[in-house]
């Protein structure tokens, strides 16, 4: 079964006619297909997954644990719970918000957040 697309399915299973109103960085951020190190990696493009502030490059990590974005912090969830974690996040607007204010961050300082 391919994977493609499991990421966006599993925070939103079904399709509905009323429009989610999902900007760029909300796609970037919940389908986890960013300028992240841990999705360069993924395809060869990057020799390291870690960001330059130690951790590893994921979009939980930019909204949890970067030093670079902690303007932008959200509680960490427990691994159990992260999938729901990013449905509640998902249908929160603050929240979404935030999202945009990180990959925004990161698209305009991309440097900043090379590997080391």
């Amino acid at each position: 079964m391919a994977i493609s697309g499991r990421k966006i399915y599993n925070i939103m299973p079904s399709v509905s006619l009323r429009p989610t109103y999902w900007t760029r960085e909300d796609v970037t951020f919940f389908s986890q297909h960013g300028p992240s190190p841990a999705y360069l990696k993924r395809f060869h493009l990057s020799d390291s997954d870690y960001c330059s502030c130690g951790g590893i490059g994921t979009a939980l990590h930019y909204a949890t644990e970067c030093i670079f974005t902690v303007s932008w912090h959200m509680r960490k969830p427990t691994p159990n719970f992260e999938l729901e974690w990013l449905k509640r996040i998902a249908n929160i607007l603050v929240s979404r918000q935030r999202i945009r204010g990180i990959i925004k961050f990161i698209s305009e300082n991309r440097d900043l957040f090379r590997p080391p």
